[in-house]
Order: structure tokens, then C-alpha cells, then sequence
């Protein structure tokens, strides 16, 4: 039985460390632009060039996954990821690292790590049933791993970021893509191979994306939480990569204050994943959705916008940040449960792309925000319109349709989580 679940253990693992390392860049990048160049629109410029190639390449991955495996496909990208995001402190070090030039760097990790993440996700359904292990385990599992992930991420970026430098923390990243290769390579090996794809040619990969695009778009219900979720991504993103990045340096508290704030919110969020795999089953999807996004939504940028003490915008963030770790279970399960297993793969992707089709712009709207109005403002503008989107499904019926749960026999072996 451990053998069986070697690929599963072996997955979380490079999960965890990935996303791990993703979220030093989260905060080491940023910072390391705006302490060279002190422009906060130069640092929303940073994240459109790495963020708009993922979005790009999550929508034309899905046929190549397919084709080429997903276990490859995402061994290949995180060690291409290894060599071009360890090539950014290299050349900052070496005095070499020209503004056009990072931004080429990111644009390309951006590039890998697109295909690379819907490649791991991929890999969900072939792992549960290798493991024999029921899907949703798997994926609560895998939320859990996310949420932490992205605790212990922050408060290692904001440790790594005041002690050794942002240049330094970037060479950390880097070698969790690398590890995560090597833990793929080492635990999967006894995954089955994809089943070999006889239609290769450019007509069907076009097909393919068009049957995944029409599946989409035809269901209301899903087509409408992935453009629920592309709008909050989008005002989550001038958040993460601008508006508190900004906040830690015009304050003074430096970014051991924005490790804090992002540790935290992970942190509570992986206890309320934790207690949303528990009680989710049991509990009224569409009620759920509105009271979490009530609670993690307005309050988070409003005592930014107020100029709140350190400890209330800590005490927020626990609250708004045990509330969204039920937001990614509830919409997980409605998802999984509306994509049929023929088309997984397509529509997973493109769900996914969906999704994160706006975060390139967050960076940038966020940077235009703070230049154009100031900081408070900027925080209070981002914080209403996260408020309207996320209310809207309260004024329009069809989102009711999230508390209808088929039979266990009906359940689509799919998994999408969008962030």
C-alpha cells in the first residue's frame, strides 16, 4: 500500500516546495524591484511580463500535456525554471541585470510556469486512482498542502528578504523548482504512461481546444465562477504584488511586515481548508460562498485603506484569511463535479486560464492606482470592487444551482482549483 501511494506523497511533496518558492518570488521579486528602482509602476510592469505568458501558455497547454504527458511536461518545466529564475540573481549580482532584461527573464519563467502547474494538476486523477485513494481526499489534501505552502512561504520570504536580501531570497526559489523536479522524477516513476494520442496534427489540436471552448462556455454555472474568480485574481494580484508591497515600505515596516501579513493569511487559510474538507459536505454550498467572500473580501483592504494599526490589520487578516479557506473546496467540488471526464483536460486548462487571465494586469493596475490616487484610496477602490464582484451571485439565480450535488455515482473525475 506505502508503494502504491509512493506518487501521491511524492506529488505533495513537490507541490509543497514549489509553492513554497512561489511565494518567496511573491514577495522577493517586488521588493527587489521597487528597492532598485522605487517605482511601484515599474513593479506592476514586473508582474504583467511574468503573469500574461502563464495565462497564455495555460490556454495552449492543455493538447500538449495530453500529448506529450503530464509528468513530463512538468519535470520539464520546473527545470527549465531552476536554470531562468536562478539566472536573475546571477546577473543582478553581476551588475548585469538591465530593467529590459528582467523583464525578458520573468516573461519566460512566467512562460514555464504556466504549462508546468496545469501539468502537476494534471496529474491528480492518475495519482488518486494509482494510490486508491477516493479524489476529493486528493484534493483536499492538495488544498491543505496549498494554503500551508503559502504560509510558510511568506514568512520565509519575509525572513529571507530582511535578513539576506531579495537577490538572495530569488536564489531559494530557484532551487525549489529543482527539487521539485528531482522529487517527480524519484516518486512517479510508476505512474502509467499516457495512452499514445494517434491525432496529432494542427486541425485536431485546433479541434480539441474548440470542444474544450464550447463545453466552457455552454455551462453558465462554470462559466461564471471562472469569470468571477479572473476579476478577484485580478484585484487579489495589484494586492499581493503592489498595493501591500508598497504599504510595507511607505510605513517602514519593510517586508519582515509583509512576510507577516501574507504568513498569517496563509496560515488561518489552511485551518479553514482543514475544517472546509471536514464540514463542506454537510454544508450549504451557495450560503457558504457568499458569508466566506463577505468576511475575506472588503475588510482585508479596508484597514489598509484606514491606515490601521499592525495588530488589527493582523486581526483582519486571521478572520479573512480562516474565511477563504473554504472558497477553493466549495468552488473545487462544483466544478469537479460539472466537467465530464472526457474533456478534463481541455476544460480544466482553460477553466484555469480563465481564472488567472487578468492577474497579468493586477501588478499594473495596481502600480496606476498608487500613482494615480495614493495608497488608502488605491486600497479602498481595489476593496469595493472585490466587495461588487463577489456579490453579485446574491442577485442572480443561476449561482443557486452550486447547492445541487449529484449522485456519488455521477461525479466527474476532474480537478480544477481555482485560486
Amino acid at each position: 500500500m506505502t508503494l502504491r501511494r509512493t506518487p501521491l506523497y511524492g506529488w505533495l511533496t513537490a507541490e509543497a516546495v514549489s509553492l513554497t518558492g512561489t511565494r518567496v518570488s511573491m514577495i522577493a521579486l517586488p521588493f527587489l524591484v521597487l528597492t532598485t528602482t522605487g517605482s511601484a509602476t515599474q513593479t506592476g510592469l514586473v508582474a504583467l511580463f511574468e503573469t500574461l505568458p502563464m495565462v497564455v501558455l495555460k490556454v495552449l497547454g492543455g493538447p500538449m500535456i495530453d500529448r506529450a504527458g503530464a509528468r513530463r511536461v512538468s519535470i520539464a518545466c520546473d527545470l527549465g525554471s531552476l536554470v531562468v529564475v536562478g539566472s536573475i540573481p546571477a546577473l543582478h549580482l553581476l551588475d548585469l541585470l538591465s530593467f529590459p532584461l528582467l523583464l525578458a527573464l520573468v516573461a519566460v519563467a512566467g512562460a514555464l510556469r504556466g504549462p508546468g502547474d496545469s501539468a502537476k494538476h494534471a496529474l491528480v486523477p492518475a495519482i488518486a486512482e494509482h494510490a486508491n485513494v477516493p479524489m476529493e481526499r486528493v484534493t483536499g489534501l492538495a488544498g491543505t498542502v496549498e494554503r500551508t505552502s503559502s504560509m510558510l512561504g511568506a514568512a520565509l520570504a519575509g525572513g529571507l528578504v530582511a535578513v539576506v536580501g531579495a537577490t538572495n531570497a530569488l536564489v531559494v526559489d530557484a532551487a525549489t523548482f529543482g527539487i521539485s523536479a528531482v522529487v517527480l522524477i524519484l516518486t512517479t516513476r510508476s505512474l502509467p504512461a499516457p495512452p499514445p494520442v494517434v491525432e496529432d496534427d494542427e486541425a485536431s489540436y485546433r479541434r480539441q481546444l474548440r470542444e474544450g471552448w464550447d463545453f466552457l462556455r455552454g455551462d453558465r454555472v462554470l462559466l461564471g465562477i471562472a469569470v468571477m474568480v479572473a476579476l478577484t485574481n485580478l484585484l487579489d494580484a495589484a494586492y499581493v504584488s503592489v498595493l501591500v508591497p508598497v504599504w510595507a515600505v511607505d510605513s517602514g515596516r519593510g517586508a519582515g511586515a509583509i512576510g507577516l501579513v501574507f504568513a498569517v493569511f496563509g496560515g488561518c487559510s489552511a485551518l479553514g481548508a482543514v475544517c472546509a474538507a471536514a464540514w463542506a459536505s454537510r454544508l450549504p454550498r451557495y450560503r457558504t460562498y457568499l458569508l466566506a467572500f463577505l468576511v475575506c473580501g472588503l475588510p482585508r483592504y479596508a484597514v489598509f485603506a484606514f491606515d490601521s494599526p499592525l495588530w488589527l490589520i493582523v486581526a483582519a487578516t486571521v478572520a479573512c484569511g480562516f474565511a477563504a479557506g473554504f472558497i477553493n473546496p466549495v468552488l473545487g467540488a462544483v466544478i469537479f463535479e460539472r466537467i465530464p471526464q472526457p474533456l478534463v483536460g481541455r476544460v480544466s486548462s482553460l477553466t484555469t486560464a480563465m481564472c488567472f487571465a487578468l492577474i497579468p494586469f493586477g501588478g499594473l493596475l495596481g502600480g496606476v492606482l498608487v500613482t494615480g490616487v495614493g495608497l488608502e484610496p488605491a486600497m479602498l477602490v481595489v476593496g469595493l470592487a472585490y466587495f461588487a464582484v463577489t456579490m453579485l451571485p446574491a442577485v442572480d439565480p443561476r449561482w443557486r444551482e452550486m447547492d445541487r450535488r449529484p449522485d456519488a455515482s455521477a461525479h466527474a473525475e476532474v480537478e480544477v482549483a481555482p485560486r
